[in-house]
């Protein structure tokens, strides 16, 4: 760019010069000169000067059970309850309280604190949970009243009468069908006084009395499940029969033989505990009083004896007696903690070398099995165990008045396993049975086996669970 000496003004004359005579139209006016500058600013005071610092402005966090709101923190409890309410607008009369979290508080009030929050219930309290803090974080508990309860609905009217209806089966083959009208005077048959309602299925047991003037019609019977009988089941003699059958409560069969060094009279008293009772008995025996009976027999050497009552003479002493079925868990009492489960193909042999180690005789096993063998048939697999005489005796008690005695006491507990059950016996098979001492189990001695000393052996047999 060329600099030229025209492109500045420092050349050209001012308007006092030269070319400042050669004024406008009517020139020759004398120039006003300008007029003086300002006078400058007087100094402010202290007291003049505005406050130029700015207030630093605190949050509130305001939370009503899952809602938050952000506002700016009011300097009074006053105006923080009144800001809370006119959020939430609690109804009249509803508790309406305001607390902090120690989290949020300064960190020397809060270890004056004993707990988890600081409950704000006035100015005191307002001031000491801001103090320190560049916001506020308070919570609202605020619980509405329950609503009113509703009366309850009145009672459905009692029914009184209802028609019934039988279809009964007098002999195979022959059915009869008996409608009636089964009627109350007052008691409603609908609901009991609690409210349950009497429906559903029942299964149990119907009596019908016809004799001269008496005519009675009783059921007792228990409520079943739903889905637990199919609607168009029969009941039949051939199904009464299998209930029958299984309804059966469990008997231990027990037998009692007495080996005596010579001839001598004895007594035996056999008591059961309330959980207990005692059943059929062969030869029969005298009874006392309720699970309590004695024998009185004359005892000869060889394993015989004379039973006075009924002048008989017998080799052992035969016995029934059935545990109370409401306190007999049979996953409980043969479980694999503390029995053995095999085939029943193994289960035969096995339980013949079991016996032969607590040293029954071979006329003794035989006899055992013949007895029983029937019963451990019907099951494909087998889990067993022995009980020690400490709980037989709890049970069962027997006392004998031949002194010294030697009792051996085998009671066997088995009961049926199904193949996926025998899987929950993985550890406690016939390998671990065959290893197992049961000898320390049912307390067996070696005077068990001496011809010397009056010997009492007793086998029993308890099968649980079907």
């Amino acid at each position: 760019m060329l600099a030229s000496p025209a492109s500045s003004s420092a050349t050209l004359p001012n308007s006092g010069g030269w070319w400042g005579k050669f004024g406008g139209k009517g020139g020759g006016k004398k120039e006003t000169p300008p007029p003086p500058p300002p006078p400058p600013p007087a100094p402010m005071t202290p007291a003049a000067a505005p406050n130029m610092a700015l207030t630093r402005q605190r949050l509130l966090t305001l939370v009503f059970g899952d809602m938050e709101t952000v506002r700016m923190l009011p300097p009074s409890f006053v105006e923080l309850e009144q800001l809370a309410r006119d959020w939430t607008k609690p109804p009249p009369g509803t508790p309406f309280t305001l607390r902090v979290p120690i989290d949020y508080v300064h960190i020397q009030t809060a270890r004056l604190v004993s707990g988890d929050y600081v409950y704000l219930t006035g100015e005191d309290s307002f001031q000491i949970a801001t103090m320190g803090v560049p916001g506020l974080r308070v919570e609202i508990i605020a619980d509405a009243p329950p609503p009113a309860d509703e009366p309850p609905p009145p009672p459905p009217p009692p029914v009184l009468d209802m028609p019934a209806s039988f279809n009964l089966e007098l002999e195979p083959g022959q059915t009869v069908g008996l409608d009636v009208i089964v009627s109350s005077d007052e008691l409603d048959m609908a609901r009991m006084e609690d409210g349950t309602t009497v429906d559903g299925t029942f299964f149990g047991k119907l009596h019908i009395v016809h004799d001269g003037d008496t005519h009675t019609m009783d059921f007792t019977g228990t409520r079943v499940a739903p889905d637990a009988v199919p609607p168009n089941m029969l009941v039949d003699s051939r199904a009464v029969a299998k209930l029958a059958e299984a309804g059966k409560p469990p008997v231990a069969k027990c037998r009692v033989s007495l080996l005596a060094p010579t001839m001598q009279y004895c007594e035996i008293i056999l008591s059961c505990t309330p959980m207990w009772s005692l059943g059929i008995t062969w030869p029969p025996a005298e009874h006392l009083e309720d699970g309590k009976v004695k024998y009185f027999l004359r005892v000869h050497p060889g394993g015989g004896f004379e039973h006075f009552e009924t002048e008989m003479v017998s080799t052992a002493i035969y016995y029934e007696a059935m545990p109370d079925a409401t306190m007999l868990d049979p996953y409980e009492f043969v479980a694999p903690r503390n029995s053995f489960a095999m085939s029943f193909r193994d289960f035969v042999p096995h339980i013949m070398n079991v016996l032969d180690q607590l040293g029954l005789s071979v006329h003794a096993r035989t006899e055992f099995l013949n007895t029983h063998l029937h019963d451990f048939s019907r099951h494909q697999n087998i889990a067993y165990r022995f009980l020690s005489p400490m709980r037989v005796a709890s049970a069962i008690d027997m006392s004998v008045s031949a002194d010294p005695c030697n009792f051996t006491r085998l009671f066997l507990i088995y009961r049926g396993v199904t193949e996926d059950d025998m899987a929950n016996f993985g550890g406690s098979g016939e390998k671990e049975a065959n290893a197992y001492n049961w000898r320390e189990v049912v307390g067996w001695s070696e005077n068990s086996k001496d011809p010397n000393m009056f010997r009492v052996l007793e086998t029993a047999v308890l099968e649980v669970g079907g």
